[in-house]
């Protein structure tokens, strides 16, 4: 069977979610420092045979993109339609393609890049340990986040957030504090939003809604029943939704016209999922604000500018705080 044949096997990296998404979906394939970050975050929603996929490519680039797609099936002992699919999935149109940005990670590796260290935070590290391990594994986790957010999806978000009459934001928990960021930073460039702490009212606030409006969901592991009822009724009512999510292929996805995927950092019993899935989440809402801020440059500009002056008394000086 040839490379042809074997790559019309799998649509895993196509959109299976029955929602809307289609237009803007779907941009260039990740670039080879990508790669790795992409394997980080899409390998807990994978089959384990897709996982051992991953895994070799992800730590041997330069072995892997020396293989055919029937040694790699061999080496991980899978199929070679598994091995389309991964690629596929990683957002790779076929193997071909997944091979090269192998040799290019493997060429930026030989030239000099450090190796990944340990983070693993243990229960006598000193408090100095600790800040080091933080502080990188923070670092990392925005780097994956950034390698492998789509720009595509993140552009068709802006726009339609800076047109919408109004914008709703759902999240719990954790996600429910990046919620309350990303809403106070539009309320300050004169937009109007909510983001109701309230599951109930969430759901009530979503009836309103219509198109011209935005609903956007933000759950790190994509299967927050709070979050997505309010999502799935702002859909149904014609808004325009956006989910941030570490896990591309969740629940919430179902529903959403843009998906916004977040860095799945490792977690350990002394950091848990709710402190690394934060960082990655306020960047992609700072990325939202400011992409927001530039469309609407000539309101938001004024309305920045008006709101630090009303508490400019409450930092005890005059004009910007």
């Amino acid at each position: 069977m040839t490379d042809d044949v074997k790559e019309t096997f799998g649509s895993a990296g196509g959109d299976a979610t029955g929602g809307r998404r289609g237009a803007g979906g779907g941009g260039a394939p990740p670039a080879p420092a990508a790669l790795a970050a992409k394997v980080r975050t899409l390998a807990p929603s994978m089959t384990r045979s897709m996982q051992r996929v991953a895994e070799a490519v992800a730590g041997d680039p330069a072995g892997c993109a020396a293989l055919t797609v029937t040694g790699l099936a061999e080496l991980t002992g899978t199929s070679e339609a598994t091995v389309v699919r991964t690629a596929r999935l990683l957002g790779y149109p076929g193997y071909r393609d997944l091979r090269l940005a192998l040799a290019g990670l493997a060429a930026q590796q030989q030239s000099g890049r450090a190796p990944a260290i340990t983070t693993d935070i243990a229960v006598d590290d000193p408090i100095a340990d600790v800040v080091a391990k933080l502080a990188y594994d923070e670092q990392q986790t925005l780097a994956d986040t950034a390698a492998a957010l789509d720009t595509v999806q993140l552009g068709a978000a802006v726009a339609a957030l800076a047109a919408a009459r109004r914008t709703d934001v759902y999240g719990i928990g954790a996600s429910g504090l990046v919620a309350q960021d990303l809403t106070q930073k539009l309320l300050r460039i004169g937009l109007i939003a909510h983001a109701p702490g309230d599951p109930h009212l969430a759901v009530t606030n979503a009836v309103q809604l219509r198109a011209g409006d935005v609903a956007l969901a933000i759950t790190h592991s994509g299967s927050t029943g709070d979050v997505i009822e309010p999502l799935r009724v702002a859909f149904e009512r014609g808004a325009t939704t956006v989910a941030i999510t570490g896990r591309p292929d969740s629940p919430v996805t179902q529903y959403a016209d843009h998906v916004l995927t977040t860095s799945t950092s490792r977690e350990s019993e002394l950091r848990p999922a709710a402190m690394s899935s934060r960082t990655s989440q306020l960047l992609v809402v700072d990325c939202l604000f400011v992409g927001v801020a530039q469309r609407t440059y000539e309101s938001a500009a004024p309305a920045l500018a008006a709101s630090y002056e009303a508490l400019a008394h409450r930092h005890g000086s005059r004009g910007r705080p």
